[in-house]
Parts: C-alpha cells; sequence; structure tokens
C-alpha cells in the first residue's frame, strides 16, 4: 500500500476545515500534515472541534511556515484552503511559490471565493478591492465536480454552498434548453454558513425559531452563479436571487421557479436530470421535493421538481459544508489524486440533527 497523500489545510480552525477533517478520518488516503491557522498555531486541533479527539489526537494547528517543510519531503501534495475571501488567494500564492521552490507537485483545492471569476474585474467588482493574485486565475478551472467532467487542471475553484445547491438543478436544465434563462431563486441556509466568529445575526438566541432574508437580490453569491451558469453552458441567465438565514445549523434548501422552455411533465424533468447525474454518487432527482435531513451532514445533494403549465419549481437539499464546500473540494482531489470519488464521502448523514 502506497503511503497516504500529505495534505495542507489553510484558515485550518473554521467550520469548513473541520469538516474536512472529519471527511479525511474516514478516507485514509491523505494525511493532513499542516492545518494552517495563524491564530492557534501550536494549539491541539482537538480544542478547536473536540468531536475531532478521536481521529486526530495528536494533530496541532500549525503556522504558515510550516508548508515550506512538508512540500520538501514530498514530491506531490495536496491542499486545501478554507480561508476566507481576501486572504485565500495570497496564502494559496504563498503555498504554490513555496511548492515550486521544493519542486513539489501542488493541487489545490480552493473554496473560498478568490478564484471563482475567471476575469479578475468581475471579483473586484463584487468584493471591493483588486485582486490579491490575478496572474493565479487563469491556471484554475471552476465549477461542481459534476459540471467539470474530467479536467487536465491541478487547481480547482469550487462554487460557494448556496451556488452548489442552485448549480445542481440548473446548469442540466438551461443548458439543454429545457427552462427559460430567467430564474428566481429562495435558499434558506444553517448557522454554521456564517462561520465561526459570532455576530448578532449568528448568535443563537437571535437566530432559533425564526427565518429572515438578507441582502436579497443583491447577495455576492448571486452573480457567481450566473458566472458559473454562463461557464458550465454559454447561456446568459437572469437571476434572482434571495438568501435567508434559518433557525438551524447545517444544511441548504433552495427553491428555484422559472418557466419551460419546452413542454415537460415533472416526472419527465425530474428523469431528464436523473440522467444528467446518472454517474454521480451523489446527486439523485426525484419528483417529490427532498426533506433537509436526509442529506445534512452527509455529501449527497437531492432534488425535486414541480411543474404547473409552463410554471416549473426546482428544488435542491444539501450539506452546506460537506458538498457545498469540504466534500466537494474532497471530490475533487480524489479525482486528481486517482481515489474513487467517493473515497471518504459515502458515509450516510445521521437521520436526526
Amino acid at each position: 500500500m502506497s503511503a497516504p497523500v500529505p495534505l495542507a489545510i489553510l484558515g485550518g480552525s473554521g467550520y469548513v476545515a473541520g469538516e474536512l477533517l472529519r471527511l479525511l478520518a474516514a478516507h485514509g488516503g491523505f494525511a493532513p500534515r499542516a492545518v494552517v491557522s495563524a491564530s492557534r498555531a501550536g494549539e491541539p486541533v482537538a480544542a478547536a472541534f473536540p468531536h475531532l479527539a478521536g481521529a486526530w489526537p495528536e494533530l496541532c494547528f500549525a503556522p504558515a511556515a510550516a508548508l515550506a517543510g512538508l512540500f520538501a519531503e514530498a514530491p506531490r501534495a495536496a491542499l486545501v484552503s478554507a480561508a476566507p475571501h481576501g486572504a485565500s488567494a495570497p496564502a494559496v500564492a504563498a503555498a504554490l511559490a513555496a511548492a515550486a521552490a521544493a519542486r513539489c507537485a501542488l493541487e489545490v483545492a480552493d473554496l473560498s471565493a478568490d478564484f471563482r471569476f475567471a476575469d479578475p474585474a468581475a471579483w473586484t467588482a463584487v468584493y471591493g478591492q483588486a485582486h490579491p493574485a490575478p496572474e493565479l486565475l487563469p491556471t484554475f478551472a471552476r465549477g461542481v465536480p459534476e459540471h467539470l467532467g474530467t479536467s487536465a487542471f491541478s487547481r480547482f475553484a469550487h462554487p460557494g454552498c448556496f451556488a452548489t445547491a442552485v448549480l445542481l438543478p440548473l446548469v442540466p436544465l438551461v443548458g439543454s434548453g429545457r427552462i427559460a434563462p430567467e430564474v428566481a431563486v429562495t435558499a434558506i441556509t444553517g448557522s454554521t454558513g456564517s462561520g465561526r466568529a459570532p455576530s448578532a445575526a449568528t448568535h443563537h438566541p437571535e437566530r432559533r425559531s425564526t427565518v429572515v432574508a438578507y441582502a436579497p437580490l443583491a447577495h455576492r453569491h448571486e452573480p457567481e452563479i450566473v458566472a458559473f451558469v454562463r461557464e458550465a453552458t454559454g447561456v446568459e441567465v437572469d437571476l434572482a436571487f434571495v438568501p435567508q438565514s434559518g433557525p438551524h445549523a447545517r444544511g441548504i434548501y433552495a427553491t428555484l421557479h422559472a418557466r419551460l422552455a419546452r413542454p415537460g411533465s415533472a416526472e419527465e424533468i425530474a428523469a431528464e436530470l436523473a440522467a444528467f447525474y446518472a454517474a454521480s454518487p451523489f446527486v439523485t432527482a426525484a419528483v417529490a421535493p427532498p426533506r433537509l435531513v436526509d442529506v445534512a451532514g452527509s455529501n449527497r445533494a437531492a432534488l425535486g421538481v414541480a411543474v404547473r403549465g409552463d410554471r416549473v419549481a426546482l428544488f435542491s437539499a444539501l450539506d452546506n459544508l460537506a458538498k457545498g464546500a469540504a466534500g466537494g473540494g474532497l471530490q475533487w482531489l480524489n479525482r486528481r489524486f486517482g481515489f474513487p470519488e467517493s473515497a471518504g464521502l459515502s458515509a450516510p448523514g445521521p437521520g436526526w440533527l
């Protein structure tokens, strides 16, 4: 048996990094050698993630300087960035430079927003600052693994969790011309999507037992989704996106409204989606709307369909930390390193949360 692939994680103390470490505990093919956290370097990983104490009892957070030593010992390695937008790109650039100096072939899965646009001006328009590493943008492939197929790229920009939930039902049906490219989306997310740092909006007494929309028709993920659809299908979508905060911890439930460009029943459209994802181990489609609890905690995404006349409602449920972030990134790394795509990702969700 060959030795595990050394893996580094940027933004190591955040929820997405913790989810990745949970998934890696069931993988065996990757070994986390540097979980980078500037604020918690030297502390045990279990101090930030007590639920991982049994899986990684001796693993400690490391400073960014530890990456050079890792790359010097490995001819090939993996890097996952779960750092915040604006901070990820310079950290990834520094890691790539260190790997090049050590002659280490570094495969990168970036889970931040920093490489989701091919055009640096588009990123600047959304995030209000100059892109930190525009020279790297052409070196990244963009999209969910199910839409990219086999990629020659060694660097991958994963869509955000909201975007993943919307893209899974949208791309196949826009690409086939089944629905008109004018779509309204309402999507509700759990509190883990807001990250570890608490705020008034994510504090549990403020969030429990309520639902509230935020940044309606003005959220930064809206232009990202439009760009991903354009890149995957060549179609420009007129998207109206309204995100909502829900009282649960994990999971996204998205409802998409559109008009049929070609007539079809709910059964026919569900079959079209199922055929599109027939080779995917993680995406299922049915007529019945999915339930969030059935996919939360897993890497699965469940799609549903309803039709009345020329109107169609599409439903998408997935876990924001798994399929929407860490799990999607691990899917891509599995492909790049020759592991089965479902390695570390086949465990079902708990069913009760």
